[in-house]
């Protein structure tokens, strides 16, 4: 068998076993790919993630995570969702008694059904071609956007996120880092044009230009890697969004290609579309634990989770002089709440629910007893 029958084979395979999407390519990244990325740690752009720092040489250089390498096959599978979700994924931010989570986290978790799937497809390439293999997900050293693009599997947008022209937005990425020496892909070109929705519609200006992000402003790393408070600045352009952010995803004009994901694990599930903030912040740890189980959302802790839900019920009275009761009452148990970053979410959820009479009793009941630096100066902002 020749090298391109090989790989034509290794590329069947894989879309038997379910990958929507793959692409060839060398252990390698260019020079601007890791300048750029160098730059991005250097000025503290990805804020609390510092595995991203401890592990910046291996990003770098993915062939030094498997002696031998020799190709890196990207795959990819579609998580678009179902109608009317899939033509309007942003339809959720209109309710906004209601939670909105990312659409990639409304099914199953991700990393669970790629790793999977990875497995078994690495398991059959080195049995079947007497090789070695080492499967990741997201969460491993790799730039992965970086490496779909010079496989051609999509390119990297002005939100820097990856661009399919067969799937739009929508695609998990996972790879497998091999021995197998086969030929490369053509890279994607970008197709981005002069076209800026995606930097125009974010609402924390998280880009300084294009192809550039700041996490540190970047709602899905607010509400996601980011442990303690969410800085004043950025609350109200959380909205009702308590997990992820999909704007600067949902606008890119690629989208018209989208299609529903064909595994059925990854589409929506019905009560994690528009559920009711009310309910959520009545959630103890193993209740969340139970509605988000198997989920993507489980893993961001039960903690950090009523912290974003606090944050969108402020944001659901839109800053009236009125208060909802329902509102009021689902907020005002978390004043209690043994965590510092849950009681001042809370503390600023009522300022803006309450009008000042009302918010100025519960203060002089709570402030005496506060003893955390940071919700005492929540209680004295208002």
């Amino acid at each position: 068998m020749t090298i391109q029958n090989t790989k034509e084979a290794v590329h069947a395979r894989a879309r038997e076993m379910g990958f929507d999407a793959v692409g060839f390519t060398v252990p390698q990244l260019s020079s601007r790919v890791k300048e750029d990325f160098t730059a991005f740690i250097k000025q503290g752009l990805h804020g609390d993630m510092v595995w991203m720092a401890e592990k910046a040489a291996q990003r770098r250089n993915p062939a030094s995570l498997l002696n031998g390498a020799k190709t890196v096959i990207v795959l990819g599978i579609n998580y678009g969702a179902t109608k009317p979700l899939l033509d309007d994924p942003l339809s959720g931010l209109h309710n906004r008694d209601r939670g909105n989570l990312s659409v990639y986290a409304r099914g199953s978790d991700y990393h669970h059904v790629v790793k999977k799937r990875l497995k078994a497809f690495a398991s059959w390439l080195c049995d079947t071609h007497s090789c070695d293999a080492r499967v990741y997900v997201d969460t491993a050293p790799v730039l992965e956007k970086s490496l779909a693009a010079r496989t051609g599997v999509g390119w990297q947008g002005k939100h820097t996120n990856l661009v399919s022209r067969d799937y739009g937005s929508w695609l998990f990425l996972g790879e497998v880092l091999t021995t197998l020496d086969l030929p490369s892909d053509v890279p994607e070109e970008d197709h981005c044009g002069s076209c800026r929705d995606c930097l125009d519609i974010c609402p924390t200006e998280a880009f300084s230009a294009p192809y550039r992000i700041d996490a540190k402003r970047c709602i899905s790393y607010l509400t996601i890697e980011h442990k303690g408070p969410i800085s004043r600045e950025f609350r109200t352009a959380l909205s009702n969004r308590i997990f992820g952010c999909d704007d600067c995803l949902a606008v890119c004009p690629w989208n018209k290609y989208a299609r529903e994901s064909r595994e059925t694990a990854l589409l929506p599930r019905p009560e994690l579309t528009a559920p009711r903030l009310a309910a959520l912040a009545a959630l103890d740890d193993a209740a969340f634990r139970d509605m988000f189980a198997g989920t993507a959302v489980k893993r961001l802790g039960h903690t950090r989770f009523i912290r974003n839900v606090l944050i969108a019920l402020g944001n659901s009275g839109e800053n009236s002089n009125s208060s909802d009761p329902n509102l009021v009452s689902a907020t005002q148990p978390h004043l209690d709440d043994p965590e510092p970053v849950v009681r001042g979410a809370a503390v600023w959820a009522l300022s803006q629910l309450l009008d000042k009479k009302d918010f100025t009793r519960l203060r002089e009941r709570h402030l005496a007893h506060e003893t955390d630096p940071e919700v005492r100066e929540e209680w004295e902002c208002r």
